[in-house]
């Protein structure tokens, strides 16, 4: 089962209230996540602006631009963009797909997805990295967050607010070097309390020029 970014934005909208009491400080308490979040916003902080791609109410948009980042947000959320202007007024926040967020190619330091990528149907997955790597300035950075899969394949999984899939490292990071990436840094971990996968995050790089 698949969903379009409009259905994906719907189902969002619907718990966007819940969501954002949920989970917009919930990074602070995971240690390895938020040292992959911080590694990756220092890496791509010099070198343009960096883009929170499904961004949800904006709390790692925020986040980066504490680490001196110039980072802005996008949604297929409505009301998640709705909040996120309102927690964080003065900051860009776009009500748009992630392939469609108004930036010239070339022109980004950074690319975050964190666990946003889960909802993009799998045959879609190539083309949402290449747009990734078309919005990237040689030299740039890409971080993605995402559930894992330990079949080798990406297996699709009750997510509860919107069709989603878990990912395979080997098999995600494989995507993205054939994309043009290089990939710097993995992490997988055991699930906390209270969540029901392992997770998983790849950092990677455009080459320079």
């Amino acid at each position: 089962m698949t969903a379009s970014p409009a259905d994906t934005g719907t189902a969002y909208d619907s718990v966007a209230d819940l969501y954002a009491s949920l989970f917009t400080t919930a990074f602070l308490d995971m240690p390895l996540d938020l040292g992959m979040i911080n590694a990756f916003g220092r890496l791509a902080r010099d070198a343009g602006p960096v883009a929170d791609l499904g961004c949800g109410p904006g709390h790692l948009t925020a986040h980066l631009r504490s680490l001196g980042c110039d980072a802005f947000g996008a949604d297929v959320s409505a009301e998640m963009i709705r909040i996120a202007r309102a927690a964080h007024p003065g900051v860009r926040f776009d009500h748009a797909p992630m392939t469609e967020v108004d930036v010239p190619d070339g022109a980004l330091g950074g690319v975050l997805a964190w666990y946003s990528i889960i909802h993009t149907p799998v045959e879609d997955v190539p083309g949402l990295l290449a747009a990734f790597h078309r919005m990237l300035a040689p030299g740039g950075h890409l971080l993605l967050g995402f559930f894992v899969s330990d079949t080798g394949e990406p297996v699709p999984f009750d997510h509860k607010v919107a069709p989603a899939t878990r990912w395979p490292i080997d098999a995600l990071a494989a995507l993205t070097t054939e994309t043009g990436f290089t990939e710097i840094a993995r992490l997988r971990r055991e699930p906390a309390e209270a969540e029901r996968h392992r997770q998983g995050h790849l950092l990677a790089c455009k080459p320079p020029r």
